[in-house]
C-alpha cells in the first residue's frame, strides 16, 4: 500500500508538489478554494521563467532556483495527459529613445551566470528584425537573454487537475485546512502550500500584481517583451490563439480591488507603444492577483514534525516552483 502524504494548498507549488510525488504516493490535495483556484496567485500570472531577467532584483539563490527549473519544466509538463504550450525561445528586452537611461540601468544590473548560454546578446536592427520583425518597426536594437522561457499558467492549471484526477488523486476543496491538524498518523507527509493562507503562520505580505489578457489578432510576437521605463516597465507574454498578457512586475500593496482606470490605461498604452496591433486588442480580463513574500523576498521552507512549509516564492512562482519543491521533498525524503 502508498504512504498517504496530504498537499494543502493547490497554487502552482501545490500542483507542482502533486505530480511529483503521484507516481508514488497516495496523494490527497486540500484546498480552501474550489478546483479553479482562480484566488491564487499562480491563476493571474503570465508563467515567465526568467531567471536572468529577474536577476536585476532577486538573489543568486532565486537566479539559480530560476536556472534549474528551466529545466525540469518540461518534464513535468510531459506527465500530462494533454500538451500545455511551453517554449524557451528567450526573452527581448526593448526601450524607447528616451529611456534608454532604464535600459543601461537594466543591463549593468544583470547578475553574470556560468552558463554560457545565458549570457545577454545586444541585437542590432537586422538581427532584431530576424528575430521579432514586428518588433523592429519601432526599435533599432534590443537585448535578448537566450533560453529563457514562459508556458501557458491557466492550461498548466486545467490539465494538472485532470492529469492528477484520472492518475487517482483525491480532492478535498473548499475546505479551510490547518497542515499541522492532518500530521495525526493518517498522513506520512504533510506539504502545506497555502501561499498567503499561511500568513497567521509565517511572516508573510501580500504584493500585488496586475495583467491584461487581451487577444490580438494584428500582433505576431514569438516570444515575451520586457519594457524598460522609468516609471512603469511592463512585459509582454504571448500565448496560444493571439492571447496576450501584459503586467507591470509588481506593486507594494496587498490590496485586491480591481484595477484601477489608471493602472489599465498605464499598461495598455505602454503595450501600445511597442505594438501598434494592441490599439484594436479586445480585453478578455483585467486580473489582480496577491503574490505571497517575505521580509526578504527569498522563498522560504521550514520542517516541523511531518509537515513541510514551502512559501514566499513572490513573483518568481512559476520561475523557482519545480526546483524549490524538489528541495524541500528532498528534506522529507520523498521519492519522486
Amino acid at each position: 500500500m502508498k504512504e498517504k502524504v496530504a498537499i494543502v494548498g493547490f497554487g502552482v507549488c501545490g500542483r507542482v508538489a502533486a505530480l511529483m510525488l503521484a507516481k508514488h504516493y497516495d496523494v490527497h490535495v486540500f484546498e480552501c478554494d474550489d478546483r479553479f483556484t482562480k484566488a491564487s496567485a499562480g491563476y493571474v500570472a503570465a508563467a515567465m521563467l526568467a531567471p536572468l531577467a529577474e536577476s536585476v532584483h532577486a538573489s543568486t539563490h532565486v537566479v539559480d532556483l530560476g536556472t534549474e527549473s528551466l529545466d525540469l519544466w518540461p518534464k513535468l509538463l510531459a506527465q500530462l495527459e494533454t500538451e500545455v504550450f511551453f517554449q524557451r525561445a528567450g526573452t527581448l528586452v526593448v526601450a524607447h529613445a528616451q529611456d534608454q537611461g532604464a535600459m543601461a540601468h537594466f543591463r549593468q544590473h544583470l547578475k553574470p551566470l556560468e552558463n554560457i548560454e545565458h549570457k545577454p546578446r545586444n541585437i542590432d536592427h537586422a538581427a532584431l528584425v530576424q528575430l521579432e520583425p514586428q518588433l523592429s518597426v519601432r526599435f533599432t536594437h534590443a537585448l535578448h537573454l537566450p533560453n529563457e522561457g514562459q508556458l501557458d499558467n491557466l492550461g498548466f492549471y486545467q490539465h494538472s487537475y485532470a492529469t492528477l484526477k484520472k492518475r487517482g488523486a483525491h480532492f478535498h476543496f473548499d475546505q479551510q485546512i490547518c497542515p499541522h491538524k492532518l500530521d495525526n498518523g493518517l498522513f506520512n507527509t504533510v506539504v502545506d502550500c497555502r501561499g498567503l493562507g499561511a500568513k497567521h503562520d509565517i511572516k508573510l505580505r501580500g504584493v500585488r500584481g496586475e495583467v491584461a489578457r487581451v487577444i490580438a489578432p494584428e500582433v505576431h510576437l514569438t516570444r515575451p517583451v520586457r519594457l524598460m521605463h522609468p516609471r512603469y516597465p511592463i512585459y509582454i507574454a504571448p500565448k496560444p490563439h493571439n492571447r496576450f498578457v501584459i503586467g507591470a512586475t509588481e506593486i507594494e500593496s496587498d490590496d485586491l480591488r480591481p484595477t484601477s482606470v489608471r493602472s489599465a490605461l498605464e499598461l495598455l498604452s505602454a503595450a501600445y507603444s511597442v505594438h501598434s496591433g494592441f490599439a484594436e486588442a479586445h480585453i478578455e480580463a483585467l486580473q489582480v492577483g496577491l503574490r505571497p513574500a517575505t521580509l526578504d523576498h527569498e522563498p522560504y521552507i521550514s520542517k516541523q514534525g511531518n509537515v513541510i512549509s514551502i512559501n514566499g516564492l513572490y513573483r518568481h512562482g512559476f520561475m523557482i516552483a519545480p526546483a524549490l519543491v524538489k528541495q524541500a521533498l528532498a528534506h522529507m525524503n520523498l521519492s519522486m
